[in-house]
């Protein structure tokens, strides 16, 4: 913690509390890069069945969904599978594999890393909270632009200076992390529809609909078992997921050998070139299937908290890239021969001795598919809480050895509610694979953007580098998403409206979330009043400790007013709580707090900001508590170390040295005994309404959509732990 200035008080020169522990800190055991090679395997292991299912289960529809009408001409397969394999090596190999893992935010990855990371180089947050003392942060860790970087000031100018600039890449950021969301609510609806669907190779006579209504129950059973975690859910699936790795990559090399093995011409990127050329803007238009191989590869990057690079790394690069590979190539070589079958082509092309095996794999391959994109969602989510764009509802890390493995209940069941919505709705994988090609082809051009913009920023790569990689991956992806955008009206259109449903929520949360605090911020209250307030003949101090909850990081939120106006007392020893989160994954327990003391010693008041990383979890109240107090008393005993430093600098006697040690110690005695009489919790309830004479769109986004939210989704004392009979709230209206 620091110790700072008391506020309304004569300004002291800043003073460090820590004075030299901060170098004591050490990193949190996390998937880190230090991890050893024995770890890194293991993760390696473990992230097989938690990144990969969707990548892996791609095969089950990819074909289909590049000829729904069938193979014109034999010649065609050898296109498509070279589009499919340089499309493999392009986007998951290359771009993320071998870059965007890099752009991790002290390990994290996703659209809101991407967000934070710029946003700790430049001032794009709406929220004027940042203070000064946030930079010295041990995981901060940035390096201010030099005069050789002279690029990367002139962005960072750009961006903090226009405020379309600042809104557009929010925008985009929350675009991002809805199009993750809706990849969490259609992978397990495609995925398993489409394994299911194998089981008529075997018995004809189930209707489609009677797949679906199975497919339905898997995907209850699905959600039903998230709250158990993924480190759990992903050790039970890995070895799961390495058999269907081995299965694949075993069938499509027996195709090869059985059927037509010159279909291995196709690693010559030419039959690409001769494949357009022949079908024109039948080839454009079947990139929207091609892309489905690709299915899964933002993954890779969500879920890297879970995870590190090299374990990610390794297991891309030797088993889920080699065995989805060999696969594509075995259908190829089996439609070669049988190109009647290409609606079918995974369960057609399978061994009939090994179809039950497989059949059953895929079933819990498509299940492991669905819990790569569900962990992904919950971790990019969880980052969105705590940036402001999402209402406080309760994040369950589910994993007491890493940090970072979380489930968030309100939004597995919405999740979950949405895909089986969807499978029961749309019922044929054609369908609702327009739609899912559009969710994955959006994440990837976002993640280009967001990417170019940290090459600038953060990285300060040469220009030509940047260049290059914005013109290569940005032109491939645009290509996939208009190809993809022409079957809009075939489905096309459910990921845009679920997405655009969420960003308006997620944008209404977070315009009235800064707007309230705009709003708190320019109504603080004066250090006269305060001192007038406690002065007052009926307002008592209680005993006890109170803590008021506040989104203000400096000044006395209005609330307080309110407090001593309806309930005239105040508890011995007063603190305004904030918490905050910085645009950092952690920030280590010994840096945790900030305090100051508000007005004379003798009111026994503070201030106190607690801060958070965006993984980082919110201790119960009583741990809480008991680690604020605990810092309390540390900072009072610095405060006065500091002090006599200050009285010897100016040639002081020793008994007043003296006697400020001896307060010190009196006052820690006095919190003490405070605390042993108990805390009080106190929460403003603010009623936010838009302001008389508003416009009509803000009344109805103010009034109506965010009144629903924070009345419907968990409150924030449950976000934050706080038992109902410690809690007191205060009532207080807003007009913004």
């Amino acid at each position: 913690m620091s110790v700072e200035p008391a506020e309304g008080a004569e300004t002291l020169a800043r003073h460090d509390s820590l004075y030299g522990d901060a170098e004591k800190v050490s990193g949190d055991r996390r998937h880190g890069s230090g991890a050893s090679w024995r770890q890194t395997v293991l993760l390696a292991f473990q992230s097989i069945g938690v990144v990969y299912g969707d990548l892996g289960t791609s095969p089950l529809y990819t074909y289909s969904g590049t000829f729904p009408d069938g193979i014109r001409h034999l010649d065609d397969l050898l296109g498509v599978l070279s589009l499919i394999l340089y499309t493999l090596i392009l986007l998951p190999l290359l771009k993320y594999v071998f870059i965007v893992l890099y752009a991790n935010d002290n390990g994290d990855g996703g659209t809101f890393a991407l967000y934070s990371l710029i946003s700790r180089y430049a001032k794009i947050r709406m929220i004027p909270n940042q203070q000064a003392e946030d930079a010295s942060v041990s995981n901060y860790s940035i390096q201010e632009p030099s005069s050789k970087t002279k690029r990367a000031q002139w962005v960072k100018q750009r961006l903090e200076s226009s405020k379309a600039a600042r809104i557009a890449l929010f925008t985009v950021t929350i675009l991002g992390t809805s199009m993750v969301m809706g990849d969490g609510s259609l992978t397990p609806a495609i995925s398993v529809l489409s394994a299911v669907s194998g089981i008529r190779e075997k018995a004809p006579h189930l209707t489609q609909l009677q797949v679906v209504w199975i497919s339905v129950a898997i995907l209850f059973l699905l959600f039903s078992v998230q709250r158990f975690g993924t480190d759990k859910v992903g050790y039970s699936f890995a070895p799961i997921i390495l058999v269907w790795f081995v299965l694949i990559a075993s069938i499509g090399a027996y195709n090869l050998a059985a059927h037509d093995a010159t279909v291995l011409r196709a690693l010559n990127p030419m039959y690409i070139v001769e494949y357009v050329r022949r079908n024109g803007k039948q080839a454009w238009l079947s990139l929207g299937g091609v892309v489905l191989c690709t299915t899964g590869t933002e993954a890779m990057f969500a879920d890297l908290g879970h995870f590190n690079i090299k374990a990610i790394q390794l297991s891309f690069s030797f088993i889920i890239f080699p065995s989805v590979a060999l696969c594509y190539m075995g259908q190829a070589s089996y439609l070669h021969k049988f190109p009647q079958d290409v609606g079918d082509t995974f369960y057609k092309s399978i061994p009939a001795a090994m179809f039950w095996p497989t059949f059953i794999v895929a079933i819990l391959a498509a299940i492991i598919a669905s819990q790569a994109m569900l962990s992904g969602a919950f971790a990019i989510l969880s980052k969105a809480l705590s940036l402001g764009c999402f209402p406080r509802v309760q994040v369950v890390h589910t994993s007491k050895k890493y940090a970072g493995q979380v489930y968030i209940p309100e939004v597995n069941f919405l999740i979950g509610a949405a895909s089986i919505i969807v499978t029961l709705a749309f019922q044929t994988t054609t369908n609702i694979g327009n739609a899912y090609g559009i969710c994955v082809v959006m994440v990837f051009s976002i993640t280009t953007h967001l990417m170019t913009v940290v090459m600038l920023l953060v990285w300060k790569k040469n220009i030509a580098f940047i260049a290059a990689f914005y013109v290569v991956f940005g032109a491939t992806e645009m290509l996939y998403l208009t190809s993809i955008l022409s079957k809009f009206a075939e489905g096309g259109y459910l990921p845009f409206c679920f997405s655009l449903v969420l960003m308006a929520l997620m944008a209404t949360w977070h315009y009235v979330h800064v707007c309230r605090y705009w709003y708190e911020l320019d109504r603080i209250v004066p250090a006269a009043k305060l001192t007038a307030l406690l002065a007052r003949p009926d307002v008592r101090r209680v005993p006890g400790v109170g803590l008021l909850y506040s989104e203000l990081v400096q000044g006395i939120p209005p609330v307080f007013p309110r407090l001593v106006e309806k309930m005239p007392s105040v508890h011995a020893v007063f603190v305004f709580m904030s918490i905050k989160n910085l645009p950092i994954p952690r920030v280590a327990a010994a840096e945790r707090f900030i305090f100051r003391r508000v007005g004379p010693a003798e009111h026994r008041m503070f201030r106190c900001v607690a801060r958070y990383g965006y993984t980082d979890q919110i201790e119960a109240a009583k741990e809480f508590s008991a680690s604020l107090l605990d810092g309390l008393k540390l900072f009072v005993h610095e405060e006065a170390a500091f002090s006599c430093q200050h009285t010897d600098d100016n040639d002081g006697d020793g008994a007043l040295r003296a006697a400020q040690a001896a307060a010190a110690e009196e006052e820690k005695r006095f919190i003490d005994a405070e605390l042993e009489r108990g805390v009080v919790y106190l929460t403003g309830e603010a009623d936010v309404v838009a302001a008389p004479g508003s416009p009509v769109m803000k009344r109805v986004v103010v009034n109506y959509i965010y009144t629903f939210l924070r009345k419907n989704l968990s409150e924030s004392h449950k976000a934050l732990a706080i038992p109902k009979d410690q809690l007191l709230r205060v009532g207080i209206t807003y007009e913004i």
